[in-house]
């Protein structure tokens, strides 16, 4: 199927409530744009040079979504413009963040990732962890960067009750953080989870945003690590 087709597919998908980030790492400015052209506005990207790239050459009414490892030597880049950072793993990244957001006067919207899967090549807080870290004075003293949520990736097995486990669990850990840390945040209100492969699931576990590449793009073509 064309791109159009596979969209408009995945988009009948999705209920009402729930944001799909169309993740267009590696994909051609091109093909954003015919998915741009359905009046489709929220595109993620995972590697900060190439979100610059599509940044400039793309309508600046798209909203971009970082969804990928961040490396705190290329926050710079992308914090003029970057509309939601879903990959805030640690707290060394949360205070470039907020470095990098008081240089550009701007309060940046994040998500904090929670790690919940069983491969240690993922990267977030544990629970323990993120509720030690909201309780610090360091993050109380932040001022330039605004937590709208939780992120977070299940494993990649075909364990379909290992994946309802997990997202069920993130789902748990964002009650419990709200309840806790952001009853009176209104903001904090976005769980995004769910990739191509169990976004279907993640819905079910209470996702507000998927974040679907390959199922709307097709095959990824191989990049290289410049990044």
């Amino acid at each position: 199927m064309s791109v159009l087709e596979n969209f408009d597919k995945i988009k009948a998908t999705i209920p009402s409530g729930v944001q799909l980030i169309a993740v267009s790492k590696t994909y051609s400015p091109e093909m954003v744009a015919e998915v741009y052209n359905t009046s489709h506005r929220v595109f993620g990207e995972s590697r900060p040079q190439e979100l610059v790239q599509k940044y400039q050459q793309l309508p600046k009414d798209i909203e971009w979504h970082f969804i990928g490892h961040l490396q705190t030597n290329k926050i710079k880049y992308i914090i003029p413009f970057v509309h939601l950072i879903h990959s805030t793993d640690s707290v060394r990244l949360f205070n470039e963040i907020e470095k990098e957001a008081k240089k550009n006067r701007r309060i940046v919207n994040c998500l904090l990732q929670v790690h919940i899967a069983e491969e240690e090549t993922k990267f977030g807080f544990t629970s323990e962890e993120l509720k030690g870290f909201l309780s610090s004075d360091e993050f109380k003293a932040a001022q330039h960067i605004r937590i709208c949520g939780l992120m977070g990736m299940a494993t990649y097995t075909d364990n379909i009750g290992q994946i309802h486990h997990e997202f069920r669990k993130l789902k748990n850990i964002f009650t419990s953080v709200k309840s806790a840390f952001f009853s009176d945040k209104p903001e904090f209100k976005e769980l995004s989870m769910g990739m191509s492969g169990d976004y279907l699931i993640a819905i079910e576990e209470g996702a507000t945003m998927v974040r679907v590449g390959s199922s709307i793009f097709g095959e990824r073509m191989p990049i290289s690590k410049k990044d």
